[in-house]
């Protein structure tokens, strides 16, 4: 690599415009929702795109005429989809008459799983490019193209790097779960004081009884048929709240067909036919907890479907930490602990960004009063006990 770090950059109205093994060999990890596959499936299907109010704007960065980082980068015409809420930013925008849209956002389009945001060739000066990418960027806010730039759920590293710029760091918080080398389920279990521990069991016994059976489906034994009787169930949950699902058919069979490795599937049964089912991503380390739907409801199935059969997942193939999703506090009786999650932003308007300054570290200390009450909610035992 060049010692002369002269950085250029492009944007892209389309993955596809990067070639899949250009974007995946710098994004050389399997972290799931970095991959070219899964930002390629989210725009072949229309989930993003068109009228959906995610253009893809994705960065690619140049060092000398030769390729060196990529981040996934979207124009946003709404905030629906993101998980980190900036609504009430937007509507004072809009009570003084001016523009919050359209924003800019780089984020895993409706997944709020932490991970690599900004991928990096090896020999580049990290802090001289995310300097250079915010100061480009800047100039199109600063020209009227965006009112704002907005990073969200980075991994903890690249979170300490981007602080470094002119970004303001946001926290937020989930529950996860972790696995301290449990041998399985039981063992995690003993953990627990005596009385949630019989609960679990309760809630765990309660699906059997209503002759509900669940079975874990991943990688080549994943059928189409699987993912059509999958989105039956996902559009009927969001029908229920009279809503309508932001990912299309399309995307979850393509999904199948270039991602079937790093896919899990929860399947409940019952008289052998399908009645609910969760879809999971998977990397090494990490079961990532994505998608939920049911015909019907069933006492304690979700709670089996979407957490203590992941549980058993990640025990099985030793991975470390299980990201069950956003939000949730009933996570938190079940053994998933509190996280800070983290998010970057650059807000353009010089009076709105020094009160959103002021709002942000407000609710910092709010958040960290917050993660240490549900600290105390959990059900493991006290070291005396």
């Amino acid at each position: 690599m060049n010692n002369t770090q002269n950085f250029s950059f492009q944007y892209l109205n389309s993955i596809d415009q990067i070639a899949r093994t250009d974007w995946d060999k710098i994004c050389a990890r399997d972290y799931p929702f970095l991959r070219h596959d899964f930002l390629a499936a989210l725009e072949h299907s229309h989930s993003v795109g068109g009228d959906s109010g995610w253009q893809p704007y994705h960065l690619t960065a140049y060092n000398n005429g030769t390729l060196v980082a990529v981040m996934p980068l979207y124009i946003k015409s709404h905030s629906y989809g993101e998980y980190v809420f900036d609504w009430a930013w937007a509507d004072a925008y809009r009570r003084h008459a001016v523009d919050y849209y359209p924003k800019l956002l780089s984020a895993i389009p409706f997944t709020p799983a932490s991970g690599p945001r900004l991928c990096v060739t090896k020999g580049v000066d990290k802090n001289a490019l995310m300097n250079a990418i915010v100061a480009d960027i800047q100039t199109q806010t600063r020209s009227g193209l965006f009112s704002s730039w907005h990073l969200l759920f980075p991994d903890s590293n690249e979170f300490e790097d981007w602080q470094q710029t002119a970004l303001r760091p946001r926290s937020g918080c989930q529950f996860h779960w972790f696995n301290r080398n449990y041998d399985n389920f039981d063992d995690f279990l003993t953990g627990f004081t005596s009385r949630k521990r019989k609960n679990i069991k309760r809630e765990r016994r309660r699906v059997s009884e209503q002759e509900v059976e669940l079975k874990q489906v991943s990688g080549a034994e994943l059928t189409e048929q699987h993912i059509h009787d999958f989105y039956l169930f996902y559009q009927a949950t969001y029908l229920k709240r009279g809503q309508q699902g932001y990912l299309t058919l399309p995307f979850f069979l393509e999904l199948r067909l270039k991602m079937a490795d790093q896919l899990l599937m929860v399947i409940a049964e019952k008289a052998g036919k399908a009645v609910a089912a969760a879809l999971c991503f998977h990397d090494k380390e990490t079961l990532y907890g994505r998608y939920w739907g049911c015909l019907e409801e069933y006492e304690c199935l979700h709670f089996e479907a979407c957490f203590y059969q992941g549980i058993e997942f990640c025990i099985a193939n030793g991975l470390q930490r299980f990201d069950p999703g956003a939000q949730g506090e009933h996570k938190i009786l079940r053994g998933f602990e509190p996280v800070t999650t983290h998010s970057l932003h650059w807000i353009e308007h010089t009076e709105f960004r020094q009160a959103i300054e002021r709002f942000l570290g407000q609710e910092k200390l709010g958040m960290a009063q917050y993660q240490e009450q549900a600290t105390q909610l959990l059900p493991f035992k006290k070291q005396n006990e």
